[in-house]
């Protein structure tokens, strides 16, 4: 476990990310990150993670339409239901 210290930058306060967790996190000098609270703590994540869980889930929801065809359910198709549920 790394510990850092908060401090001042210019009107705002500042933490460092001590190397070893920036390594393992793969957070390289320069990229947004979110920050945001949740129960009294710090929550820090990358936008570049969250866009490629974004795509992750996206490939295989084009996974699952196009293998509805082979598992209708009734009279509906799962794409049916997903343009269903768009509309309302």
């Amino acid at each position: 476990m790394s510990h850092s210290v908060v401090g001042k930058w210019g009107k705002n306060l500042a933490i460092r990310v001590p190397t070893d967790v920036a390594r393992a996190a793969g957070l390289m000098d320069g990229e947004k990150v979110q920050i945001e609270t949740q129960d009294g703590d710090i929550v820090v994540r990358r936008l570049a993670f969250r866009a490629q869980a974004r795509e992750q889930a996206a490939a295989a929801a084009e996974e699952i339409i196009a293998e509805s065809s082979a598992h209708p359910l009734g009279d509906i198709s799962i794409a049916d239901l997903i343009s269903e549920g768009r509309r309302g």
